[in-house]
């Protein structure tokens, strides 16, 4: 088995250009450095480093073996902080996922309340894709969208609490014809350019595209993209029309309007998914009590106009 030591010197090596700045790095000597890397040369039985004038280069091998080190020392020091955690009696480290607006406008109450109750807390965040997809690893608590036409999700190990229902609304470009109502019917924006914030079939995607089937048209896009702040800034640029939620439209850019969205009204529900097994957890109960209190916040928080 691979000593994660000397995995961590030779990045060190690789990334400071030569083995005294490793040393001055890891505060070594040169020479516990160069033996590091001697015996780790043994251990893979790979070439790592090649002389090149009076330094030495790192391989293809030394390159790709530290590359491919970076996800299992990270797996190791959460490891360390597990055992940490566990010695003090409680975990020093939470994960949460959510998409991008709940981890704009609701997350950083909840990471500065859970720090401020353990500083030693890390807190790592997933956005946009469930972290358990993509890491392999639970998470503590998922904050999701869920269409209300769809049924409720419901996952295994996990408890589901609703946050809140959020309508959403269609933004336009200043000066645009619709602007001048206070509501717009959704059968009106037919015939408009629509700037596509979502490309991955999310549950926000399939209730707009719902919507516009209800009002018997397929929606004719002049781009599409995977986020909603650039989705804006299109719409700014006067390339099209784009529908978001409220909790997307805090921070506007200059050149839009929003206005209300009916016939139908398009609305998403949001949802916590909280790991069972950490669910009576101080820590854990903390952020899910910040999150409510977070997502009632924005109920009275409508968007600029």
């Amino acid at each position: 088995m691979l000593n994660p030591h000397r995995l961590r010197v030779l990045q060190s090596v690789i990334a400071t250009g030569s083995i005294q700045g490793a040393a001055r790095s890891l505060h070594y000597s040169p020479a516990t450095v160069s033996q590091h890397m001697s015996i780790l040369a043994q251990e893979t039985g790979l070439k790592l480093f090649e002389r090149s004038g009076r330094g030495l280069m790192p391989t293809s091998s030394a390159l790709a073996l530290a590359q491919g080190s970076t996800a299992v020392l990270q797996e190791f020091d959460e490891l360390d902080r597990l055992v940490e955690g566990l010695r003090r009696g409680r975990s020093s480290h939470l994960t949460l996922a959510s998409f991008t607006s709940a981890a704009k406008e609701w997350l950083p109450q909840v990471v500065a309340t859970l720090r401020a109750r353990d500083p030693e807390l890390t807190v790592q965040i997933s956005l946009n894709e469930p972290y358990a997809e993509k890491t392999g690893h639970p998470v503590d608590i998922d904050v999701r969208n869920e269409s209300p036409l769809e049924p409720e999700e419901h996952f295994k190990g996990y408890l589901r609490h609703l946050l809140r229902h959020e309508d959403f609304a269609v933004v336009l470009p200043a000066g645009h014809p619709l602007a001048d109502s206070e509501t717009v019917e959704v059968h009106e924006l037919s015939d408009q350019m629509w700037v596509d914030h979502d490309i991955k079939e999310s549950p926000n995607g399939r209730m707009i595209r719902t919507a516009a089937q209800a009002a018997g048209f397929v929606p004719q896009f002049a781009a599409r993209l995977d986020d909603h702040n650039a989705a804006l800034s299109l719409v700014a640029a006067g390339l099209g029309i784009t529908v978001l939620p409220h909790l997307a439209l805090r921070d506007l850019p200059r050149g839009t309007v929003v206005r209300a969205l009916r016939n139908p009204t398009v609305q998403r529900r949001i949802v916590a998914h909280v790991r069972q097994d950490r669910a009576g957890e101080e820590l854990v109960a903390a952020a899910l009590q910040v999150l409510r209190e977070e997502s009632e916040k924005s109920l009275g928080a409508g968007p600029l106009t």
